[in-house]
């Protein structure tokens, strides 16, 4: 599976453009622990499977359209 990094993942989300956080790690620290983000860890860093995040997006979108 293809693995993004935190940096990978907040330009994939979009971070900067949509929240005024000082720092986006803690929007992704709160995706995390709030809302289930999918994550791995390898050599104690994490990283994100495309896919998983794929399918999360997919999830919370069919949750706020009903």
């Amino acid at each position: 599976p293809e693995l993004m990094t935190e940096a990978e993942l907040i330009r994939f989300l979009r971070i900067p453009e949509l929240s005024n956080a000082n720092k986006h790690s803690h929007v992704i620290e709160n995706l995390k622990r709030m809302h289930d983000l999918p994550c791995i860890h390898i050599c104690k860093k994490p990283l994100y499977p495309l896919n998983a995040i794929r399918n999360w997006v997919d999830e919370k979108l069919m949750k706020e359209q009903r």
